[in-house]
Parts: C-alpha cells; sequence; structure tokens
C-alpha cells in the first residue's frame, strides 16, 4: 500500500524568498549586447 502524504503550501512559503524582478532587465540587456555584438561581427 501506498502511504500518500502530501504537503501543500501556498506559493509565498514554498518558493521561501521574493522575487525582486531583475531578472527581466537582466535578461534584456543580454539579449540587446548579444544582438549588438552579432551585428558588430556580421558587418566586421
Amino acid at each position: 500500500m501506498v502511504d500518500d502524504k502530501r504537503t501543500h503550501l501556498n506559493t509565498d512559503r514554498a518558493r521561501a524568498g521574493t522575487t525582486p524582478g531583475m531578472t527581466r532587465y537582466i535578461l534584456g540587456v543580454s539579449l540587446a549586447l548579444v544582438i549588438v555584438i552579432f551585428a558588430i561581427i556580421l558587418w566586421s
């Protein structure tokens, strides 16, 4: 027999941290840098 003991937590407790939102800015800047670097390589 399987003993099914699940723990249900809300999203804040399961995450156990904050999400400051810096990821979207880092992703945007990184994407822009990659596009600029590829454009420089393409036209060099």
